[in-house]
């Protein structure tokens, strides 16, 4: 296959409807682990936590996608990006303060106060900050900060190779640390640890960009990736979660070269067929409201689990599933449409102050005088 040849276009719609199904992988996972566990479906999301890393990559691969052709100043960047991630992380961990405070549970004040500088993830007793599904907003700080100075050096694919490699030696290395909780801060949640997955987002989305891949062939690559996910359901029945090589952390780490390989895939066939299925306004608005939904999910959890408890097994379990998982939608659609995209346009650049002129009065000219030969013919 020959490498791409076509002029990009400014969006790819269908990566924004792939950020829907990450986002369900990730609260499916939750609701098997926190709700109950339904046949078929938790085994497949026990995982399910991986798709932060398939947020990891795709956040690198978008943004290169953005900037690489227009650049702009580093504090214009971070402020855009500020816009768009912080005030929907203030409110909701000042709302997950609040429902802590309701149920009586303790409230994780201190953890808080260095989550809203994006600083949580760095900190093993901080990481989960106020609202535990914002750690990995802390990781993406770090991640912008070091985009500017990415872009300069246009990582290419060699680089890519070395962020595909780093996975399984960040996973082999976690065998020299004897303590399971700081194994798991140090693989899973230390911005450092988490570097390898952007930086490999973002050489990739330069080089689809400049045409220098050949193209993916898309149903293939969705393929590898279920098969991924499949293959842990066997190795989690016979290998143990503490034990440094389970796959627990190895989903984390390892399927980021798959998560890659399926954003470019996807990314190409936008460029061949724009109107893919993923391309569509359903799937695109429900990717627009997955940041939203992936921050607030966890949230409605805990009020009804606090009254009702566990529920029975099977159908119950179901039917709770479908309540919890329509709530946290429709309460994150509207906190989208109601908080997230109206603060974003407000905090992003704005246009430089003009001072208004006052219109200016245009008074008519006295006609000229006559004159005298003109006066005499006359």
């Amino acid at each position: 296959m020959t490498p791409l040849r076509i002029p990009p276009p400014a969006r790819l719609p269908s990566l924004t409807g792939l950020r829907f199904l990450a986002a369900l992988l990730v609260v499916c996972y939750h609701l098997s682990r926190q709700v109950g566990p339904l046949p078929v479906l938790s085994p497949l999301a026990w995982y399910g936590r991986s798709g932060v890393t398939f947020f990891f990559v795709l956040s690198g691969f978008v943004l290169a996608w953005t900037y690489a052709d227009a650049p702009v100043p580093a504090w214009r960047f971070h402020r855009r990006r500020l816009a768009r991630i912080w005030p929907l992380h203030a409110l909701t961990t000042g709302a997950s303060l609040a429902v802590y405070a309701a149920l009586g549970a303790a409230v994780p004040v201190t953890a808080a106060l260095w989550s809203l500088p994006l600083l949580h993830p760095w900190g093993r007793s901080t990481v989960m900050g106020g609202n535990p599904a914002g750690w990995s907003l802390g990781d993406e700080a770090w991640f912008y900060l070091l985009l500017p100075l990415l872009l300069r050096l246009r990582p290419g694919l060699r680089t890519a190779a070395l962020c595909c490699a780093a996975g399984p030696l960040l996973w082999l290395a976690g065998s020299a640390v004897a303590d399971p909780g700081l194994r798991s801060w140090l693989l899973d949640y230390l911005p450092l640890s988490r570097t390898p997955q952007f930086l490999l987002g973002v050489a990739l989305g330069l080089a689809v960009r400049r045409g220098r891949l050949p193209v993916l062939p898309l149903l293939p690559t969705v393929l590898a990736v279920a098969a991924f996910h499949l293959a842990l359901v066997p190795w989690h029945r016979a290998v143990p979660d503490p034990a440094w090589h389970s796959p627990y952390s190895a989903s984390q780490l390892l399927s980021a070269p798959l998560f890659a390989a399926l954003i470019t895939a996807t990314a190409q066939a936008d460029l061949h067929r724009p109107r893919g299925p993923l391309a569509r306004r359903p799937w695109t608005l429900l990717g627009d409201w997955s940041f939203a939904w992936y921050l607030v999910h966890e949230i409605t959890f805990r009020p009804w689990l606090h009254h009702y408890g566990h529920p029975a097994p099977g159908l119950p379990t179901a039917t709770t599933w479908l309540l919890l998982t329509t709530a946290s939608l429709a309460l994150a659609a509207a906190l989208h449409h109601l908080v997230e995209h109206p603060l974003e346009r407000l905090l992003r650049d704005r246009p430089p102050h003009r001072p208004t002129r006052s219109p200016r009065v245009v008074r008519p000219r006295p006609a000229p005088a006559p004159s005298p030969q003109r006066a005499r013919r006359r």
